[in-house]
């Protein structure tokens, strides 16, 4: 199985050295998604959310596979 890492750029960029084990790309963006929805419930505990962060996933070589932006993982309604 592959292995990801998940780069978290917010205010600052934060490398994920230790990744995780997926089966697939679209196992990785679930995997990102998840704790993008993570991060952005422990920002509006914050008050603070800013939709324009990310989330790169490299591969083992360290190529960059995909970007998942906050934006995407939520419906923002009202």
């Amino acid at each position: 199985m592959p292995h990801f890492f998940f780069h978290l750029f917010d205010d600052m960029v934060t490398r994920d050295e230790e990744g995780k084990t997926l089966p697939d790309e679209a196992a990785a963006r679930d995997y990102a998604l998840h704790n993008i929805r993570e991060l952005i419930c422990d920002d509006a505990k914050k008050g603070r959310i800013n939709l324009a962060h990310w989330i790169e996933i490299a591969d083992e070589q360290g190529q960059e596979v995909a970007t998942v932006r906050f934006s995407e993982a939520v419906i923002i309604e009202g």
